[in-house]
């Protein structure tokens, strides 16, 4: 859209009258206004509403609803005290059969839209078993006073939460106590394990009247009745209810016998791991966080087949001396570096499973594979981050039957 376009001016505070057509990337509901494009919190695709600009970009506009004049037969009441004013949940007012809609046709449109890859078969949304209080891990922003909140997207504006809906009742309880005492930082992670108890609040505080423990090195979550230690700078999902769901699909997917060799990428603290070793003949984990390595050495403790690779899966894979079977892509939202999915070309293993929490460089990487080894089989939503947009996805290919390369082909 060209600045010609434009047929009139907007400024922040500024009330419009929009029909909103379709989701924006972050969750907003989008509509056109004058030759705007502009992305409506608290909106949802088909209404008529009024909109308060928020912030004005180059070429579109911010804005949130504060009057629906024709409302879908989809919006529901937010529970939440502080929606809207905090834009963590973009959803809330959103019914939950049409947020786990919402999300397969957003897997859709990435695909096709980024990947080339339409007419995929994509699978209905498994829901979370949690709708709220699924979150064992929030991170605060702390201001003056040690009142701890969250920062409003657009506005910056600082909100103070008492209560999050979103976190287990353990993260709220050590909210309720650390409130107002933590000043002398200005950020805050707090975890807390939904079933275990354990704790770990980052950095470490001290004040007079703060009768808790802070600064702890790592905490143990558990799925599946397993305990993980997880140390602070390492990552695990946020929703270990959804993550016991997650694994009972790849797993599904990668139909293992007990023969194969498990190559699982960014392996982090072991999750993959850990609950796939009993359906292997061994696993090779390659993760480069060396606590994120102690960690899972730990979790792994008296899995005798179970060997952890330290370094970068671009670089481990490139010196792989055992061909895998089947692999679990697991990488950070940023995706796979090309040297990766080259080298993984490469090894030609028959099963590969992409787990994503991003459907952008998901689809990327995907038209990638499919371009030179693979054929995508489907793709499984989860919600695995209710009341948000966000979505995690797990993609299943298979090494096609009239590929040049065979398993541990590693010429050019």
């Amino acid at each position: 859209m060209t600045n010609e376009s434009k047929q009139t001016s907007l400024a922040p505070g500024e009330r419009i009258t929009v029909a909103l057509e379709s989701w924006g990337r972050l969750g907003e509901a989008m509509a056109n206004y004058a030759g705007w494009d502009v992305f409506v919190f608290g909106g949802i695709p088909g209404e008529l509403v009024v909109a308060e600009v928020v912030r004005v970009y180059r070429r579109h506009a911010a804005a949130h609803t504060v009057e629906v004049l024709e409302p879908s037969p989809d919006r529901v009441e937010p529970p939440c005290p502080y929606y809207g004013a905090c834009t963590g949940c973009q959803w809330q007012h959103l019914a939950y059969r049409r947020q786990l809609s919402a999300k397969r046709d957003l897997v859709v449109d990435a695909l096709t839209r980024v990947g080339d890859l339409g007419g995929v078969h994509v699978m209905e949304t498994v829901p979370s078993p949690d709708q709220y209080g699924y979150r064992n891990h929030a991170r605060f922003t702390v201001r003056a006073g040690g009142s701890m909140g969250f920062v409003h997207r657009e506005s910056r504006r600082f909100v103070r939460i008492d209560r999050c809906m979103l976190m287990h009742p353990g993260v709220n309880h050590l909210l309720s106590i650390l409130q107002d005492k933590v000043g002398e930082t200005s950020q805050l992670s707090v975890r807390a394990g939904k079933d275990t108890g354990v704790s770990l609040i980052q950095p470490l505080i001290f004040h007079p009247e703060l009768d808790l423990d802070t600064g702890q090195k790592h905490y143990l979550d558990s799925v599946n009745g397993r305990q993980f230690k997880v140390s602070s700078p390492s990552f695990f999902q946020v929703n270990v209810s959804q993550t016991a769901q997650l694994l009972q699909v790849v797993n599904e997917g990668l139909g293992l016998t007990g023969s194969e060799i498990l190559l699982d990428a960014y392996a982090g603290v072991g999750t993959f791991a850990v609950l796939l070793a009993s359906q292997v003949k061994k696993v090779l984990a390659i993760e480069e966080s060396t606590a994120a390595v102690a960690d899972a050495q730990e979790n792994a403790a008296g899995l005798e087949n179970v060997e952890f690779l330290i370094g970068k899966t671009e670089d481990v894979l490139l010196d792989l001396t055992e061909v895998p079977d089947a692999v679990v892509l697991d990488p950070p939202r940023s995706g796979c570096q090309p040297v990766a999915l080259e080298s993984l070309v490469r090894l030609a293993p028959k099963r590969v499973v992409y787990v994503s929490c991003d459907v952008e460089t998901l689809a990327r990487d995907l038209k990638f594979l499919c371009q030179q080894a693979y054929n995508l089989e489907k793709v499984v939503p989860l919600d695995m981050f209710p009341q948000t947009y966000h979505v995690e996805c797990v993609a299943f290919l298979r090494l096609s039957a009239d590929s040049s390369l065979t398993q541990g082909d590693f010429t050019s």
